[in-house]
């Protein structure tokens, strides 16, 4: 009887051990087959444009695939879902913009949870919001552009890319800090919103950096000021809201990289240094930088911290003006 003991108590150390050892080797094999990136919004849109640019350097510096899968649909919850019901094992990877750290406090039921249902792996660029107007519009700088709104309560329009996106709660909490009686005019995406106001049928758009940069360039639009904490390395001439006198502004577009919750800390680590060394590619950073983006680095703990305040700040904004989704 206590050899029989004995045996079982072997055989039941030796697959424990089995176990962690083929887990560990998994984690030092890691990546030994393609990773699936899911980014839920359509083709062509600032994450996807991040993603494939970033991901098809990772992908050269590992030697292995990294498949792209769009997954858009109700204000990207449906592909934000599926990341946070994929196994933990670093195979599955959410690429995704600020709606993540915006819809909990949008949506009565995301059908996620931002902080329980995530390993966050890192931050790696961000978008600024900017202000622009039709050329024709009066004020030609953003003190001025404070002056004519406040003149005139409730007279002028902007445009967004729809309710609950990033530029229109930038916008709203411009309202809030600088108490502006501003109408907000919705549109189905970012490109319609800046042809409503390249064809002055709205005089003010929010929009992300990227697409506007062009008609800037061009003179079409008037760029008025950005909302992150620093310049635009693409448009250095636009100051920030900050340096108009609006305190503690940032409104940024960020872009998450996030695995499901669980996932060990060794490939988190793993992917996050693989993210910055892709970013301390000059080819790679400088095509970012060129289309509007800010690039810059964060630990895991870095970008939890900053889901977490993300959060906090929109959940504050959406309350205070009542907002809904489209």
């Amino acid at each position: 009887m206590y050899q029989l003991k004995s045996s079982l108590i072997r055989i039941g150390l030796i697959a424990l051990l089995s176990g962690f050892c083929s887990h560990s080797i998994a984690q030092q094999d890691y990546p030994n087959r393609p990773i699936k990136v899911v980014i839920p919004f359509a083709p062509g849109g600032p994450s996807d444009i991040v993603g494939r640019v970033l991901m098809q350097q990772i992908s050269e510096n590992m030697g292995k695939p990294i498949i792209i899968e769009n997954k858009p649909g109700a204000g990207s919850n449906i592909g934000i879902q599926q990341v946070a019901k994929a196994a933990p094992d670093g195979y599955t990877l959410l690429l995704v913009s600020s709606t993540f750290v915006i819809n909990p406090s949008l949506y009565p039921n995301p059908g996620f949870d931002a902080v329980k249902d995530f390993s966050p792996v890192a931050l790696p660029v961000s978008s600024p919001n900017v202000i622009v107007t039709h050329p024709s519009f009066p004020a030609k700088d953003i003190k001025e552009f404070f002056a004519t709104v406040k003149a005139s309560p409730g007279k002028y329009d902007y445009a967004s890319p729809g309710g609950g996106t990033g530029p229109h709660l930038s916008a709203e909490l411009l309202k809030l800090k600088m108490n502006l009686d501003i109408v907000h005019v919705p549109y189905n995406g970012g490109g319609p919103a800046l042809q409503a106001v390249l064809g002055n049928q709205v005089p003010i758009g929010l929009s992300a950096l990227p697409p506007a940069v062009p008609q800037v360039k061009a003179g079409a639009l008037r760029a008025l000021a950005v909302t992150s904490s620093t310049r635009s390395p693409s448009l250095p001439d636009v100051p920030t809201l900050n340096e108009a006198g609006v305190t503690d502004f940032e409104g940024d577009t960020l872009q998450f990289i996030m695995a499901p919750a669980g996932t060990s800390t060794a490939i988190v680590q793993k992917l996050n240094r693989e993210i910055a060394k892709a970013l301390e590619n000059p080819e790679v950073k400088n095509k970012l930088v060129s289309m509007g983006y800010l690039v810059y680095f964060n630990s895991p703990e870095q970008t939890s911290q900053k889901v977490k305040s993300e959060i906090e700040k929109w959940a504050k904004v959406i309350q205070s003006r009542n907002i809904k989704p489209d």
